[in-house]
């Protein structure tokens, strides 16, 4: 992030959980956005700048950028009911979610809310009852409608996610310098809440990224280059069966012109999720191994050996390359805080840079004096410590 900023590429990271990267942010210069149950919110129907975008823009391009959020918040709400139910929806149910979000766009005077949504739906529009299928029976499509109710009402009602999700964007993202969304104030909540604010931040994000693209496109903003950080991929990824599609489906959303884009899991495993937390699917997890298999680079870090038939099925490593990440495992001899530091773990700092089949690049990351007070992942363990 630090590297790239210098070449001019702006850094977003959509969805801080810890945080890690709000101290580099502050020190860039950027925009802090705090998300969260109590804070700032995220409305996951609001399309963003896409209107005032298409009011400046013509032809396909105007097209382009109102038919994008559209399905961005036609696969939020999805991806919510996804998490809640831990399974995706029946595709009769994100049929008429689809047409009911139509409804919104054709009638709302202003940005709507997932309450709109729940009303739209509760009203029983013709659009939607046509897809319903009802035959002109309310009773019918009542029934019919009666899962999607109850989980907007979920969504709005604060049972699944709190009040992230209740109201209006409290704070937009500016794209003209870096960002960090800091949903760090979830701490211990329960993964289905933590992924969701993932996938909201992801998609928020990407989705305003794409609206200054066109913008730029069209000769109406200067183009600027990005380079998203998308962590803790796995928390997102647990969330249930088709959690992968809906991942894919947000990231795929993104045209990738002047935009890169890092995704980060601590390993393998986290990509086919344990068994004590109900593995995916077989397909969901080759799905989820082709986020590795399609990346133009992969960076990796110290790997215990167990990783190394998991990782060789997605990208070639050759045996020496898999004893140089396992050697990085071994632990450090026991001793003072103080010694830890004059003799570090193996692991600190070293990484193996792979691109496609060609011999990986080890590297080791030095930090200046500057960068390590703002690496500093592990505060709370300095506070009130004894000297050494």
């Amino acid at each position: 992030m630090l590297g790239l900023t210098g070449y001019g590429v702006m850094p977003l990271v959509l969805g801080d959980l810890k945080p890690d990267y709000v101290d580099l942010v502050q020190a860039l210069g950027g925009q802090v956005v705090r998300n969260g149950p109590g804070r700032a919110k995220i409305n996951i129907l609001d399309p963003g700048e896409a209107n005032a975008a298409a009011a400046r823009l013509t032809g396909q391009a105007q097209i382009e950028v109102l038919a994008d959020p559209h399905q961005r918040r036609l696969e939020m709400v999805v991806a919510l009911s996804n998490i809640w139910r831990k399974r995706p929806p029946e595709s009769i149910s994100v049929q008429i979610l689809d047409r009911a979000l139509h409804v919104l766009d054709d009638t709302a005077d202003r940005n709507p809310v997932l309450g709109d949504l729940l009303k739209v739906i509760q009203d029983g529009p013709e659009s939607d009852r046509a897809v319903a299928v009802d035959r002109g029976d309310k009773n019918r499509y009542q029934e019919i409608t009666r899962d999607i109710e109850v989980d907007l009402v979920g969504f709005t009602s604060g049972a699944a996610f709190g009040d992230m999700f209740s109201g209006h964007t409290t704070t937009p993202l500016h794209l003209d310098r870096p960002a960090v969304i800091d949903v760090s104030s979830l701490g211990e909540a329960q993964a289905d809440v933590k992924a969701a604010a993932l996938l909201s931040c992801w998609s928020y994000g990407f989705g305003a990224v794409n609206i200054a693209n066109a913008l730029a496109d069209s000769g109406l903003e200067p183009q600027r280059r990005y380079f998203i950080v998308m962590d803790e991929l796995w928390q997102a990824l647990r969330a249930g069966e088709g959690m992968v599609d809906r991942v894919d489906a947000l990231t795929r959303l993104n045209r990738q012109k002047g935009v890169g884009q890092v995704m980060i899991s601590h390993t393998m495993s986290d990509l086919a999720a344990l068994p004590e937390l109900a593995a995916l699917p077989e397909l969901d997890q080759k799905k989820a191994r082709g986020f590795v298999e399609r990346s133009g680079m992969v960076i990796l870090g110290a790997l215990p050996e167990d990783e190394m038939p998991r990782l060789s099925g997605a990208i070639k490593l050759a045996r020496a390359e898999q004893d140089l990440l396992t050697s990085w495992t071994t632990p450090t001899s026991w001793g003072s805080s103080a010694d830890m530091e004059a003799s570090p773990p193996p692991g600190r700092g070293k990484f193996l840079i792979k691109v496609g089949g060609r011999p990986g690049i080890p590297l080791n990351v030095a930090l200046t004096s500057v960068e390590q007070g703002l690496h500093n992942t592990n505060k709370r363990w300095n506070l009130g410590r004894r000297p050494a």
